[in-house]
């Protein structure tokens, strides 16, 4: 859909080139019967110039494309009105255009989840500190098959992980017989104060719809809208809180494995290949149970302490959460996976509501390690 934006955005600006060539007698434009004076065919340059900076700007400067968007619809209108019997028709188009800047606003601007996700984002990243990098003594505590996992992930040497940046494409649905929706994500997450952000971007039939998961301390909401327009969910309360310090705990152990010699984790070896953990926050304690493959990997995280919401977010079922995980490869110095799905165990039968690819991470964001004496 911004493709098909950008490129009605550059056929809507060189139009407008037609105006300035005709005021400075480049070419004979028969479609305008009207005289255009060369201070108008400026004015005809500055709005095709503005609309080819916007279809730009989509792709270069997303968060504030639409500021440059508005003031093309002003100066495109205006040169339209000067020669309205012969461009009148050029109005459609900027209404379209004008639609597009308000959606623009609405998502990106300053009222919009994303917004309220970077301010979030970056009063977490102002609290960040030094940590010191990680030990072979400080694992010495934990099951073995944690102790291999995190080896071999490449954490042991590294600083600890305080916090966490990460990118995913995906595809999700709201239920087994569901359409999938295409999405892009942005998640931070940050442990030293536990806290967890995530916004998602999907789209269906043309018709965007953007989520935003926030978890700081005790609390937990999620909220979606639709177009950036109507909120269609806005799930929170004890059950959303207990079911994200389950997903918090879930992305320690999938993304951040050199952050599980928290203390307060608390360890049960079950088999070699299998560990169940109880894993706090405020007053929700959930447990968990992580299983290993022969390389070490961890494949598969399955919770009993976290509940789907209903279609708006006002009630709750309880029901088995796993995490399927596969494709591990490196990403900068740590080996993790990239690959992976969210599963219901439903009475009906389990499905798959959402399948990711983790397209990057960054550790520490704006922390300077600190080297153990």
């Amino acid at each position: 859909m911004t493709v098909l934006f950008a490129i009605f955005l550059v056929v809507h600006g060189l139009i407008h080139l037609m105006g300035a060539a005709k005021a400075f007698g480049v070419a004979e434009i028969p479609q305008l019967a009207q005289q255009i004076s060369r201070p108008l065919g400026v004015l005809w340059l500055l709005a095709a110039g503005l609309l080819l900076v916007t279809a730009g700007a989509l792709f270069t400067w997303p968060r504030w494309w639409w500021t440059v968007g508005a003031g093309a619809i002003v100066i495109s209108q205006v040169a339209i009105a000067t020669s309205w019997s012969d461009a009148k028709y050029g109005s459609i188009a900027n209404v379209i255009v004008l639609v597009g800047v308000v959606l623009g606003l609405l998502s990106q601007g300053p009222s919009s989840f994303r917004a309220e996700y970077e301010r979030e984002v970056g009063q977490s990243v102002g609290h960040a500190s030094a940590t010191p990098v990680l030990t072979e003594a400080d694992i010495a505590h934990l099951p073995a098959a944690v102790q291999q996992y995190i080896r071999f992930t490449g954490s042991v040497g590294q600083p600890r992980v305080q916090n966490f940046r990460a990118g995913f494409h995906g595809k999700i649905r709201s239920g087994p017989d569901s359409r999938w929706m295409s999405f892009t994500g942005e998640q931070y997450n940050s442990y030293d104060q536990p806290s967890r952000l995530f916004l998602m971007d999907a789209s269906m039939f043309g018709v965007p719809f953007q989520a935003f998961h926030r978890l700081v301390g005790p609390s937990a909401t999620m909220r979606v809208k639709v177009a950036s327009i109507v909120q269609v969910v806005d799930a929170k309360g004890p059950e959303m809180d207990e079911s994200e310090t389950v997903t918090l705990f879930n992305d320690l152990c999938v993304f951040a494995p050199g952050a599980l010699v928290d203390r307060g984790i608390q360890w049960q070896e079950i088999d070699p290949h299998t560990v169940s953990a109880l894993f706090a926050n405020a007053s929700h304690t959930i447990r968990a149970v992580l299983s290993f493959n022969d390389r070490s990997e961890l494949v598969d995280f399955v919770s009993d302490d976290r509940s789907a919401a209903s279609s708006d977010g006002k009630s709750f079922t309880r029901m088995r959460w796993s995490t399927p995980l596969r494709n591990y490869r490196m990403f900068g110095s740590h080996r993790i996976m990239s690959e992976g799905e969210c599963i219901w165990h439903a009475p009906g039968g389990k499905y798959a509501y959402l399948q990711f690819g983790l397209d990057s991470i960054e550790y520490n964001v704006a922390v300077a390690p600190r080297q153990q004496h």
